[in-house]
């Protein structure tokens, strides 16, 4: 395929597409030199090694892997034309994201009321290291909520059609990645 060919908007569609799959490789590279420290560190003598994961970061695996299938039904409803579904789905995608960022500091408060904390005296490099990937995450699922937001606003402008939808696809994307990242760091965390 020959990327110089083709109209303006779908260059810029591509472009577009290129800049977001160069983003979520950059983050990828770094999560996974994260998790790999975190293998590299499991070999210290004061990592923890019975530490279990808090309840709500299962809760909220569970929430995020809803958001995306709603999402999905979001831009589905826009194929078929059905405006009003599409933003209460992306309403509902909007909820859960707020509501994975909420069950994620439930998460952290229950790390804290076990009595780990990120740094200080009763801190240790197993709890610094699920914090710090965690809390990453929790910051790029805020990012992703506020390009959930833009999507929702030009939805209910009405901008996207069957024939228009490279923003909510992107939006879309960047969701999907978010979700499976999480699902990865979960699958990661409970076996190592």
């Amino acid at each position: 395929m020959d990327l110089t060919q083709g109209t303006q908007q779908e260059k810029n569609a591509r472009a577009k597409k290129m800049m977001l799959w160069f983003g979520i490789i950059s983050l990828l590279m770094g999560f996974a030199g994260w998790t790999s420290a975190f293998i590299v560190s499991s070999a210290r003598e004061d990592w923890l090694s019975d530490f279990k994961l808090p309840t709500a970061f299962y809760y909220s695996t569970a929430v995020i892997i809803l958001s995306s299938f709603s999402y999905m039904l979001a831009k589905n409803a826009v194929r078929k034309n059905e405006q009003k579904t599409a933003s209460n789905w992306l309403f509902a995608t909007l909820s859960l994201g707020i509501v994975f960022i909420v069950l994620q500091f439930t998460g952290f408060s229950e790390i804290i009321a076990q009595g780990y904390y990120f740094t200080g005296p009763t801190s240790n490099i197993t709890m610094s290291y699920i914090f710090l990937i965690a809390a990453v995450h929790v910051l790029h699922v805020a990012a992703g909520i506020i390009s959930l937001i833009v999507v929702l606003v030009r939805q209910l402008q009405q901008k996207y059609t069957a024939d228009n939808l490279l923003g909510m696809e992107l939006g879309l994307t960047f969701w999907h990645f978010l979700d499976l990242l999480w699902v990865y760091l979960m699958i990661f965390f409970y076996f190592f």
